[in-house]
């Protein structure tokens, strides 16, 4: 049974004066049964995220990481640099794909590293409006994940434990959000394309999250499709009420699919 998780993605907010306070708030508020919790803040805070989770369980995640283990990058961070910080990493958001230029082949690097070190990737995926449109969404992110996985050890994935995020860009930060169906159907797009890259079983083991303005109003109906299994959280991540309002629908969720003892 593929498990069912919560990521949150700060982004570029909190401090390490704040974000401790905050990352004991919502582990203490999201402690429902059969969920996998994630925190991801920002770099300067995964320390003092780390020590405000200690007895907790919920992962530390980072960002984003670079590709080679070390050089001459400034303002990049490698997987070394993340040991004891972080056991999952977020790889290929949309945000990265826009602002900073990463391509399809470049998030597939940064998977490799990821998983090399040991991290848990959460590997994003998804199109902007003009695609959705346009009806080509489905081919779009195939596109992506033939980019980022073409080539790849299927079982090496897996056994990190990889996450495959849709999110679609035109839902991100607008309030905008894809209906339930939408998201169902992405996500047994994405096992379709896993499966035509040769991963067989492993597709439909495979989690899928949505991400896109999740909200408590919305993840319900979201989390009620059989085929997403979590959500990429946005905004909502850095309001406890929200949170916890989000890890009780999934928790409904685990508790539907046996995961809850």
């Amino acid at each position: 049974m593929r498990p069912i998780v919560i990521a949150a993605n700060w982004k570029m907010n909190t401090t390490p004066a704040d974000a401790g306070d905050l990352a004991r708030t919502i582990a203490s508020r999201t402690r429902v049964a059969g969920v996998t919790r994630v925190i991801c803040p920002p770099y300067v805070s995964l320390a003092t995220v780390r020590d405000a989770l200690v007895g907790e369980d919920v992962a530390v995640g980072a960002q984003n990481v670079h590709h080679e283990p070390a050089g001459a990058y400034t303002g990049e961070v490698s997987t070394a640099m993340l040991a004891g910080l972080a056991t999952w990493v977020i790889l290929g958001h949309s945000e990265r794909r826009a602002y900073f230029g990463e391509t399809d082949a470049l998030i597939g690097k940064k998977l490799d590293r990821a998983v090399a070190a040991g991290l848990r990737p959460i590997l994003c995926v998804g199109e902007v409006l003009a695609d959705r449109e346009a009806g080509r969404e489905i081919a779009v992110v195939d596109a992506q994940l033939r980019g980022a996985l073409d080539g790849r050890d299927a079982a090496a994935l897996a056994a990190a434990g990889i996450v495959i995020a849709y999110e679609p860009v035109w839902a991100i930060g607008t309030g905008r959000t894809a209906s339930a169906a939408d998201a169902a159907a992405m996500a047994d797009a994405i096992r379709a394309s896993l499966v035509a890259l040769g991963w067989g079983s492993v597709a439909e083991a495979t989690p899928v999250l949505y991400g896109g303005s999740v909200t408590a109003a919305n993840v319900g109906d979201i989390l009620g499709q059989p085929s997403v299994d979590g959500a990429l959280i946005g905004g909502a991540s850095l309001k406890p009420d929200e949170m916890a309002a989000i890890a009780a629908s999934a928790g409904i969720t685990a508790a539907a699919r046996g995961l809850a003892s």
